[in-house]
């Protein structure tokens, strides 16, 4: 966080900034304490003032690491993350970052330069040079904005920032041509993005929902990440005590209600039984949530009954199944407005299951689905579960261990959160994400889960923990490969190729780069491991074989032996 006696260049008054600067001066102007990203020859006069205006700063090992970390740092705090690059292959790298925290409408602001303002069209040779690199960026992020003066980047950052606060939150780009970063021009005092209430849906629409809630006799609550803002003030688990309705999540929604309470199913819309459940619902109320196929894992959500949405992007309204009745409007102030409107009597027959009898049959019909598929994890995920605090941050990847493992099957209750990859299904993603979340909140316990291939897209990352000295560890579940793509090879019947991976030791990797490296065989082992990796400063990689080792390891219960550090 940042200082309180951090000496700060005031912001009010009309004076000389070069681009650099006046980029600088208008993050601290909103609230930027922290940003991730790699110093290049084009980006020098950014970093320049960083620390002027108080605003730390991490480097990752690669830019795509960086945008991962401000997507964690952003999911964590509720902010925007902030991640600054250079030009040309720098701003490619984070690409996928920026194509993820659009699908998961994460708040994340990249800087960047650009070519020059009076740059040929044609391609020349000047160092980074990209062509198109700002229509690109503007048709992965919610928008791209490329700066023609040093007065205009104040307007260019205070209209990220109003997107941020007032619209569905997504990436956006910003491009400073590099000639402009270091001249300097008259600015006048900071711009900043207006204040802007929660939007409110319409009073008529709240009254229909009320009244078609008030009287469902079999109603049911999906909650999706857009759910998270009324988490604080426990509006989502209310209004379900006061329907007594079944809570099903998706993957961005873990942990709005808490998964231990009677109403709460979890992670399961990919469920067979919960869709089936869900289809005959005669009312079903969907907060903050696209009903995309990337929840619901097939494309044939049929539901019957009446479909409430909430959503502050009006467009959702008619994206795959249309509601038929729209709450546009901030989840917080729509859930408050929902409890509070004036009910109709509740419907209901003694041939009704009660909603708490419902949603334990759903939680049973789940572990029988999935019993044979899933029950190698289970025991590793119930040690992870009896070592962490209920505020644990936890951060997964693309990966079977996590998407078949951990969303369904490793509860969460607030205030611990639970950050996955979910539309854009990137890999890599867990271990710079768990690097953020604890730059973002250093007293809070993080643990990172992965396999052996996602992690290996950005293991270099262990340096920047390492570097940092943060205690984190990072449980891989190691199947050779990539599993998923292995299994669907051969649901083909095809002979599976190019899926099977040279194992890699990957105890010995966390030590090269400065970690801590153990192998674990059992639950218990699993359990004491993250015990001691959760007080060792640095990053631990913790490896779950799925598949006999092919080379020797050091043993599950072997101290862990940093260089400089006693065994």
């Amino acid at each position: 966080m940042r200082s309180s006696t951090t000496m700060r260049p005031s912001t009010s008054c009309s004076r000389r900034l070069t681009g650099g600067e006046a980029v600088v001066r208008a993050l601290a102007a909103h609230g930027t304490d922290l940003a991730f990203g790699i110093p290049g020859t084009h980006n020098l006069e950014i970093y320049r003032h960083l620390g002027t205006y108080g605003i730390r700063h991490i480097a990752p090992r690669h830019e795509q690491g960086a945008g991962y970390a401000a997507d964690g740092y952003a999911r964590t705090t509720g902010r925007p993350g902030i991640a600054i690059t250079t030009t040309g292959p720098a701003l490619l790298n984070i690409a996928a970052a920026v194509g993820q925290a659009y699908s998961d409408s994460v708040p994340l602001l990249v800087v960047s330069p650009g070519m020059p303002l009076r740059h040929p069209r044609q391609p020349v040779g000047l160092l980074h040079e990209t062509h198109g690199q700002s229509e690109m960026f503007g048709s992965i992020a919610a928008f791209g904005h490329r700066v023609s003066s040093v007065g205009e980047i104040d307007a260019a950052v205070a209209r990220a920032f109003t997107l941020f606060r007032g619209e569905r939150p997504r990436p956006v780009h910003i491009e400073i041509p590099l000639d402009l970063l270091e001249t300097a021009e008259e600015v006048g005092p900071a711009r900043l993005a207006p204040a802007a209430a929660p939007a409110r849906p319409a009073p008529k629409a709240v009254r229909a929902a009320a009244a078609a809630l008030g009287a469902a006799r079999r109603p049911a609550m999906v909650l999706g990440g857009g759910a998270r803002g009324a988490a604080e003030e426990c509006l989502a688990l209310a209004l379900a005590e006061q329907l007594d309705a079944p809570v099903v999540t998706t993957a961005n929604g873990k942990g709005v209600v808490p998964e231990s309470h009677p109403l709460s199913v979890g992670v399961a819309l990919h469920s067979r039984a919960v869709r089936d459940w869900l289809a005959d619902c005669d009312v079903v109320l969907a907060v903050g949530t696209e009903l995309a196929e990337s929840d619901v894992w097939c494309d044939d959500l049929e539901l019957r009954g009446t479909l409430i949405r909430v959503d502050i992007d009006p467009a959702q309204m008619y994206v795959g199944l249309p509601a038929g009745i729209a709450l546009v409007g901030d989840a917080r102030t729509a859930l408050a407005d929902l409890r509070h409107a004036a009910w109709a009597p509740r419907g209901g027959s003694a041939d009704v299951p009660e909603g708490r009898e419902a949603a334990a049959a759903l939680r049973a019909a789940l572990l029988a689905e999935t019993a044979e598929r899933d029950a190698r994890w289970l025991p590793y995920l119930a040690a992870i579960r009896s070592v962490l605090p209920p505020e644990a941050i936890l951060t997964s990847d693309s990966a079977q261990c996590c998407y078949y493992g951990a969303l369904p099957h490793l509860p969460v209750d607030p205030p611990g959160r639970y950050l996955h990859p979910t539309g854009f299904g990137t890999l890599g993603y867990a271990l710079p994400a768990a690097i953020g979340a604890k730059a973002a909140a250093p007293e809070r316990q993080v643990v990172a889960l992965s396999g052996d291939g996602g992690l290996q897209f950005t293991v270099q990352e262990l340096a920047t923990a390492a570097q940092l000295r943060l205690p984190l560890p990072v449980v891989v579940f190691d199947n050779g490969g990539y599993g998923e793509i292995r299994d669907e090879m051969a649901a083909r019947g095809d002979t599976p190729d190019a899926v099977d991976l040279a194992q890699v030791d990957l105890s010995a990797l966390a030590r090269a780069y400065g970690g801590h490296g153990v192998r674990v065989s059992a639950p218990d082992e699993l359990a004491r491991a993250l015990r001691t990796a959760l007080d060792t400063p640095g990053p631990t990689v913790i490896t779950v074989p799925e598949e006999p080792a092919v080379h020797d390891t050091p043993g599950p219960l072997e101290a862990l032996d940093a260089p400089g550090q006693p065994e």
